[in-house]
């Protein structure tokens, strides 16, 4: 009877453990999953607290409660630069340049992904060594081309070359390899839907995760494009966010206060769209993690 009790106590105090370790690892996990979150949004936290305070005070000490300046650098901030007008010409060049390169570049990889056609894996293996030189590095002969079509000074010239993005056919390519089967399209070709029909109509709306997912990454970058608008666009009616928030800090000294105004509001969209789509991201990025 002793040995069965002492036994009995073992297997309880083994029990206890495997329990509590679990649970302890949980609480490390959570504490250091709350220290990160705190440390990715402390500039973010910075920037909004800094957008009340003067120029002096952001110079000379780190802030954390907000001051009383935000009026008077907003209206420093509007004297120096229009940026409604900035947020404006952005919003219109950012979604244009969305919805066209969504599509497009959507088609182009339902074509890669389901037409095996001569040169299919040597044209797409064009396009992902194209995702390997930076824009920069076609500046000048862009700024040619843009020239020759009489682009220069004009939004066109930032919302057509963003048609051909090679992010979204490479990562949408892949998403229509795991989730639309030869056999969806096999059908709807012998029910008599035409090649255009079946894409808008049936393969769309199977892949709009990867869609939405990338829409959201090309709004974002098109968005904080800072250089190819500063040397295609000449007007100042024209200018896009990113050049009026790094007009804001002034010619012969810099504004802080203003700059850090223009900042935070420069970051209200992509705030947004963060805040609403992250969902798409989330279910974009881990779709075919899991075989059926």
């Amino acid at each position: 009877m002793d040995s069965s009790l002492a036994t009995d106590k073992k297997l309880l105090k083994i029990k206890k453990t495997k329990k509590d370790k679990p649970i302890l690892s949980n609480i490390v996990l959570y504490i250091f999953l709350i220290v990160l979150a705190i440390l990715s949004f402390l500039p973010f936290y910075i920037m909004m607290i800094n957008a009340t305070r003067t120029s002096n005070e952001i110079a000379t000490q780190l802030n954390f409660l907000p001051g009383k300046a935000l009026m008077s650098n907003y209206r420093r901030m509007m004297s120096a630069v229009n940026m409604w007008q900035g947020f404006k010409n952005s919003l219109i060049i950012s979604t244009s340049s969305t919805i066209l390169a969504a599509y497009f570049g959507t088609l182009t990889a339902y074509g890669f992904s389901k037409y095996k056609f001569k040169g299919n894996k040597i044209l797409f293996w064009v396009v992902l060594g194209s995702m390997m030189f930076p824009a920069q590095l076609g500046l000048i002969g862009f700024f040619k081309v843009a020239s020759v079509f009489n682009l220069i000074d004009s939004r066109w010239a930032l919302i057509i070359p963003a048609i051909a993005n090679a992010n979204i056919v490479f990562f949408v390519k892949l998403y229509i390899d795991a989730a639309v089967p030869n056999e969806v399209i096999e059908s709807a070709r012998i029910d008599g839907c035409s090649e255009f029909m079946i894409f808008n109509k049936i393969v769309i709306p199977m892949i709009i995760p990867s869609i939405a997912t990338m829409s959201i990454f090309t709004f974002i970058t098109s968005w904080n494009n800072y250089l190819i608008p500063l040397v295609v666009l000449y007007d100042d009616s024209k200018y896009t966010v990113p050049i009026l928030t790094a007009m804001a800090k002034g010619v012969y000294r810099t504004d802080f206060g203003a700059v850090y105004v223009a900042i935070a509001l420069s970051m209200v969209p992509i705030m947004i769209v963060f805040a609403f789509c992250s969902k798409y991201i989330i279910g974009g990025l881990t779709a075919g993690a899991v075989k059926q």
